[in-house]
């Protein structure tokens, strides 16, 4: 009624109307995701409208692959991709908790509890668990034993299709960082997990899978005349043709002499010439580029004993560019207007070499001066299978790299939702306040994670997370008792164990940015209470029909 009193061109939606709608499609949204949760979840097969098929159990995948449109689902979708960026995992279940918190919250509000005071009681809940995590559930590593990272790195891939092969590609993904573990000048060690290339080459099990030292380039030398090995190289990274030089379209020149028209064709040729002769002169014999080289530059090359690659992708160019203290030239001229080849320009590395890996023949450039890198090449039986393995591998990574960083790790299996769960419970009898609902509220939401993973499980999800919640109980409440805080869920066997001892570990970062990130994204669709979507205009039509 409003909006022809208004005369919007559209409709609106306001009050309880829109919270529904909202936690409707949240709600939509995260039972996408659900099923494919944890590591006994499921996968998803996607397939678009040209019919490519993409097989996956990756939240943030899932959702960029769906074209949602309804706005507050939209947030969603946003939320799984910045905890990709973030984190690189959890995923799933920073969607799945949003959802649950929203949907309790929509509860209160029917119980005529203002929606101010439930995200004022939120807010009190997610400063209050994330301060819980990180001083009494997070564990120092110092204090763990020294598989603790791959026993990180096992719980990651558990969820996803390279479970099985856990152990291997464990110990892949450790010795890949170690590799290019850097310090800053702060003193603290960094991984720059873009120093991991990951190739996929078809054939083979995934067992056969390999790490290699150097960055790899899926790419060949461009004349079988060029050596295929360099040592102490030094390497120019060109973004631009290295052909001979053409006029450019529409320039016209009137020649009078069959002369003058071959000094023309000799200085197109001499230009290029000219233009290799100074890349070579600045000392490089190895030339690196985004676009292509004919034939002429190449006996120029090859008459050098330079080797030179031709089409490389771009990314990878700039990742090698930085690990080799090189720059990339999109054009040799400088200020002056002259062409000229800087020789700061140059990477080193102390070896490029041709080599044969698999059934492809691949570029390494092996040990950068100042930072190393390392390559993982993929095998497996097809291109599904390898782009679930390569999105596995770069979750992997992330987590990996989160836990050195940070230093901290909390257990995993429901265990640090479920002592939240007791330890809100207990704080929010200590408010004086309608706020107490809404904390409690925050603290039931929480157990959506264990009951979830106990139902993809195929487990009794009410009796073990019943269980889960008296042993955190018990290790709140007696003292003698302290070491039921880390039990968490063991799906396999549907027991509760100690998950710290039986390796099931997390970043603790990974757990606080999720409870962080899911309360906000609630928070964000809880304020809307209007909705205006205005109708589409309508084009004019042009009377002559055009």
């Amino acid at each position: 009624m409003s909006g022809k009193v208004l005369m919007i061109d559209g409709e609106r939606i306001s009050g309880q109307d829109v919270r529904t709608q909202n936690v409707t499609a949240v709600t939509a949204i995260s039972n996408i995701v659900k099923t494919s949760f944890g590591p006994i979840g499921l996968d998803k097969m996607l397939v678009d409208n040209i019919g490519d098929i993409t097989i996956t159990n990756d939240g943030a995948t899932i959702l960029k692959m769906l074209e949602v449109e309804h706005p507050a689902a939209k947030v969603l979708v946003q939320l799984a991709d910045l905890q990709d960026q973030e984190v690189g995992d959890g995923t799933t279940s920073v969607v799945i908790l949003a959802a649950e918190l929203l949907k309790h919250a929509n509860e209160l509000v029917l119980k005529k509890i203002h929606p101010t005071v439930i995200i004022s009681g939120y807010r009190i809940a997610c400063t209050e668990a994330i301060k819980y995590i990180n001083e009494t559930l997070a564990v120092k590593v110092e204090t763990l034993s020294k598989d603790y990272i791959i026993n990180t790195v096992k719980t990651s891939m558990s969820s996803k299709i390279i479970g099985d092969d856990s152990e291997f590609f464990g110990k892949m993904v450790v010795d890949a960082l170690a590799r290019i573990k850097t310090i800053d000048y702060k003193g603290d060690a960094k991984y720059p997990i873009n120093s991991v290339n990951i190739l996929k080459a078809h054939g083979k099990s995934a067992k056969e899978s390999m790490l290699v030292e150097g960055y790899a380039l899926n790419c060949t030398v461009a004349s079988e005349g060029m050596p295929k090995r360099i040592a102490g190289a030094k390497i120019a990274f060109l973004d631009f043709n290295l052909q001979k030089a053409k006029m450019k379209l529409g320039q016209k020149v009137v020649v009078t002499n069959v002369n003058d028209l071959e000094a023309i064709r000799d200085r197109e040729n001499d230009i290029i010439k000219e233009r290799i002769q100074l890349i070579l002169k600045s000392g490089a014999n190895v030339v690196l580029t985004t676009k292509g080289i004919d034939d002429l530059c190449l006996k120029y090359f090859v008459e050098a004993g330079a080797m030179a690659v031709r089409r490389c992708k771009k990314e990878d160019l700039k990742r090698i560019a930085k690990a080799c203290g090189g720059t990339v030239l999109i054009s040799l001229n400088n200020l002056e207007g002259d062409e000229s080849f800087d020789t700061s320009a140059l990477g080193s590395a102390d070896e490029v070499v041709q080599t044969r890996i698999a059934d492809d023949e691949l570029i390494l450039v092996k040990n950068s001066t100042n930072k190393k890198a390392a390559s993982i090449i993929l095998r497996g039986a097809s291109s599904l299978l390898l782009d679930e393995m390569e999105r596995s591998l770069h979750d992997s990574l992330c987590i990996a790299k989160r836990t050195l960083e940070s230093g901290t790790i909390v257990p995993g299996g429901g265990a640090v939702e479920s002592a939240l769960s007791i330890y809100l419970d207990n704080f929010a009898e200590t408010m004086g306040s309608r706020k107490q609902l809404a904390i409690s509220e925050f603290a039931e939401s929480l157990l959506v994670i264990p009951k979830q993973l106990a139902v993809n499980a195929a487990q009794d999800a009410t009796e073990l997370v019943s269980k889960l919640r008296s042993y955190h109980h018990a290790a709140q409440t007696d003292a003698t008792k302290k070491s039921y805080m880390y039990s968490g869920l063991d799906l396999i066997n549907g027991k509760v164990r100690n998950n710290l001892e039986a390796g099931v570990l997390e970043p603790a970062i990974a757990k606080v940015k999720c409870i962080k990130f899911a309360t906000e994204a609630a928070i964000t669709i809880l304020r809307i209470d209007d909705m205006i979507k205005l109708n589409p205009k309508e084009q004019q039509q042009d009377p002559h029909g055009h």
